[in-house]
């Protein structure tokens, strides 16, 4: 179940145009970080050849869209596996937050919330869902389920610790301002 956007009833991933913009977004940021002297070295061991896809599934169901990589692909324990015991790497982080950036540019999704709200999501999912578990890929429990975001952030009983949410989320509600999607 995905909170929408309350100007126009849009989820998030309804906002980047649905599968195909989640598509391109995936397939940007992969270009990017392959293309990049530190994030690359995530990639030296390689990576599956539908590496982008998996992701573009992931991303959509995070962000409102199908549940198609929970159904059929994996779940958040096999996501988190995959990018643990690796040891700290704020560098990298910083970095695959920056090709993030550059790469809702080349995706055309720089629009404004739509830009901020992804940012936020790709840094918090970078710098904690994904990095918590840096000591060892042994550590992380079994059966966690992909975490939902939103216009506001993380969504409540999505996640194993308390629920953020987007500073500006907050404020436009105790303003009363009503979020737009464009």
């Amino acid at each position: 179940m995905a909170t929408v956007d309350g100007a126009s009833g849009a989820t998030v991933h309804e906002a980047m145009g649905g599968g195909p913009g989640v598509r391109r977004l995936a397939h940007a940021w992969h270009e990017r970080v392959l293309a990049d002297a530190v994030v690359a070295h995530a990639f030296s061991h390689g990576y599956r050849d539908d590496h982008t896809e998996r992701l573009a599934a992931y991303w959509a169901e995070a962000l409102g869209g199908p549940d198609d990589y929970s159904r059929g692909l994996g779940d958040e324990s096999s996501v988190v596996r995959a990018h643990s015991g690796n040891g700290e790497h704020p560098e990298m982080n910083e970095r695959a937050v920056a090709c993030f950036d550059l790469a809702l540019i080349d995706a055309g999704l720089d629009g404004e919330p739509l830009r901020t709200v992804l940012h936020d999501y790709f840094t918090w999912a970078t710098t904690t869902s994904m990095y918590r578990f840096h000591v060892s890929a042994d550590d992380v429990p079994a059966g966690l389920a992909v975490p939902h975001w939103s216009w506001d952030g993380l969504q409540p009983g999505a996640w194993t610790e308390p629920a953020v949410t987007r500073p500006c989320a907050r404020r436009l509600r105790a303003s009363g301002g009503a979020r737009r999607t464009s």
